[in-house]
C-alpha cells in the first residue's frame, strides 16, 4: 500500500510539471500570436501608441548600443589575431579571414547579442512585470480599462526585437571592418580579395541562415520573458510562485530555445 501510495504520489507530481510545462508553452505560442497580429495592425502605430513604442525603442537600444559595441570591437580583436597567429603557425593564412568571419560574423556576435540583450533588458522587465502581477497593479490597470498588451507589452517586446537587430548588425560590420583592418593594414589594396573571400563566406544560402537566426533569436529575446508575466494565474498561484522562480523559468525556456536555434543554424551551415 505504501509503495502504491509513492508511485501515484510521483504520477500525480508528475502529472502536475508536464501539465504546467504544456500550460507554459501554449501561453508563450498565444502570447506570440497576438503580439504579431498588433505588429501588423496599422492602428498599432496611431498616434496614441507611437510616443510609447518609440521611448521603450530609444531605452532598449540606445544606452546599450556604444556598450555593446565596444565590448564586441575588444573581444573580436583579440579572437582576431588568436586566429591569425594560429593559422600562420600552421600555414593556413589563406584561410585565416574565412575562418574570422565564419566564428565571429556567424555565430559569436548574434549569440553574444541576443544574450545581451536578454540579460540587460527583457528578462529583468519580465521579472518586473511578474512583480506588478503578483502584486496586483497590473489586475489594477486591467480594471481601470487599461490595454496592457498594446500599452505595455507590445512596445517592450519589440524593443528588445530591435535591440538584438541593431546591436547585432552593428557588431558584424565593425567586426568585419576590423578584420579588414588586422590582416590587411590599412592600405585599400586589398579591398578587392578581402570582399572577394568575404562573398564566397556569404552566399546566398549562409546570408539566409544568418538572417533567420538573428531573427528568431530576436523574437525568443523579446517574446519568452514578456509572455508568463502576462497571464494572470490566480491568488494561490502568484503565492506559489516568486518572482525570483519566475524569472529561473524564463531563462531556462530563453536559453533552451537559443541552443536549439544555434544547433539549428550549425547544421544548416556546415552539414
Amino acid at each position: 500500500m505504501i509503495s502504491q501510495a509513492m508511485l501515484f504520489s510521483v504520477l500525480r507530481r508528475l502529472h502536475r510539471s508536464a501539465m504546467a510545462w504544456l500550460r507554459g508553452w501554449w501561453r508563450l505560442l498565444h502570447f506570440a500570436v497576438l503580439i504579431f497580429s498588433l505588429a501588423l495592425s496599422p492602428s498599432t502605430y496611431g498616434r496614441a501608441g507611437r510616443p510609447a513604442l518609440a521611448r521603450q525603442l530609444v531605452l532598449a537600444t540606445a544606452p546599450n548600443l556604444m556598450w555593446f559595441t565596444v565590448l564586441s570591437a575588444l573581444i573580436s580583436l583579440v579572437l582576431i589575431r588568436i586566429v591569425v597567429v594560429t593559422a600562420l603557425s600552421y600555414g593556413l593564412s589563406r584561410y585565416a579571414l574565412e575562418m574570422v568571419v565564419r566564428v565571429l560574423v556567424l555565430e559569436l556576435i548574434p549569440l553574444t547579442a541576443a544574450l545581451f540583450v536578454a540579460l540587460r533588458i527583457t528578462l529583468p522587465d519580465g521579472i518586473e512585470f511578474a512583480q506588478m502581477r503578483a502584486s496586483g497593479a497590473l489586475d489594477a490597470l486591467q480594471r481601470q480599462g487599461a490595454d496592457l498588451l498594446h500599452r505595455e507589452f507590445f512596445p517592450r517586446v519589440a524593443a528588445g526585437v530591435f535591440a538584438v537587430w541593431m546591436l547585432a548588425a552593428v557588431s558584424c560590420v565593425l567586426t568585419l571592418v576590423l578584420a579588414y583592418l588586422s590582416i590587411y593594414g590599412f592600405t585599400p589594396w586589398a579591398l578587392q580579395g578581402y570582399t572577394r573571400v568575404v562573398g564566397q563566406v556569404f552566399n546566398p544560402a549562409v546570408s539566409l541562415i544568418l538572417a533567420l537566426k538573428i531573427g528568431f533569436f530576436s523574437f525568443a529575446v523579446g517574446l519568452i520573458p514578456m509572455a508568463s508575466s502576462f497571464y494572470a494565474d490566480g491568488a494561490a498561484g502568484r503565492r506559489q510562485r516568486l518572482p525570483g522562480t519566475h524569472g529561473l523559468s524564463d531563462m531556462l525556456r530563453l536559453f533552451s530555445v537559443i541552443l536549439l536555434i544555434e544547433i539549428a543554424s550549425l547544421m544548416g551551415n556546415y552539414y
